[in-house]
C-alpha cells in the first residue's frame, strides 16, 4: 500500500469514517470511476487545485463528477484570481500526486469549497490518494472532514 494511500485510510480512520478502499484499474475519468463505483457520474468528488495568483496559496474545489469548475465564480469565491497549480504546489501543499488527490489526508491545511450537487445524494465516491483508488463516503461528512464552504463555483 502506498504512502499516499495509507494517509487517506488513516484521515478517514481518524474521522470515525468506516470505507473500503476500491482498486479502480485503468478507470482515469469521472465517469469510469462512476463506472467501477456503480454510481450516478455526479456522485464522483472530482479534487480539482487551482493557484491564487496573488497569494500563491493552493485551492481545493470539491466538484460533483459532471460538473466544471467556472474560473470566475471560483476567483470570486477565493477574492483573487486563480491559475493552474502545477505538480510541485499540489504535491508540496495536498501530498497527492496529480489525478489522485484525495479530499482527505493533505500534507498541510487547505482551503476548500465543495460543490453542492455532491450534498445531494446520500454517499459520493472520491480518490483515495492515488489515482487508481476510490472510497465511498457520506457527502455530509465529506463537507465536515474537509472543513469546505459550500458554493457555487461550477457551470
Amino acid at each position: 500500500m502506498s504512502k499516499s494511500l495509507k494517509r487517506v485510510a488513516r484521515a478517514l480512520e481518524a474521522a470515525g469514517i468506516e470505507t473500503e478502499i476500491v482498486e479502480l484499474g485503468e478507470a482515469r475519468t469521472a465517469a469510469q470511476a462512476a463506472d467501477v463505483a456503480k454510481c450516478e457520474l455526479d456522485q464522483i468528488a472530482k479534487s480539482i487545485i487551482f493557484r491564487g495568483t496573488q497569494s500563491g496559496e493552493a485551492l481545493l474545489f470539491l466538484t460533483a463528477g459532471g460538473n466544471q469548475v467556472n474560473a470566475d465564480k471560483a476567483s470570486a469565491l477565493a477574492q483573487e484570481p486563480l491559475g493552474k497549480a502545477d505538480a510541485a504546489l499540489i504535491r508540496a501543499q495536498t501530498g497527492f500526486a496529480i489525478g489522485g488527490v484525495a479530499p482527505v489526508g493533505h500534507k498541510n491545511p487547505i482551503r476548500a469549497f465543495i460543490d453542492p450537487r455532491l450534498l445531494e445524494f446520500p454517499t459520493i465516491w472520491a480518490a483515495a490518494g492515488t489515482p487508481h483508488h476510490i472510497f465511498e463516503m457520506n457527502s455530509a461528512d465529506l463537507q465536515q472532514v474537509t472543513f469546505a464552504q459550500v458554493a457555487d463555483f461550477t457551470t
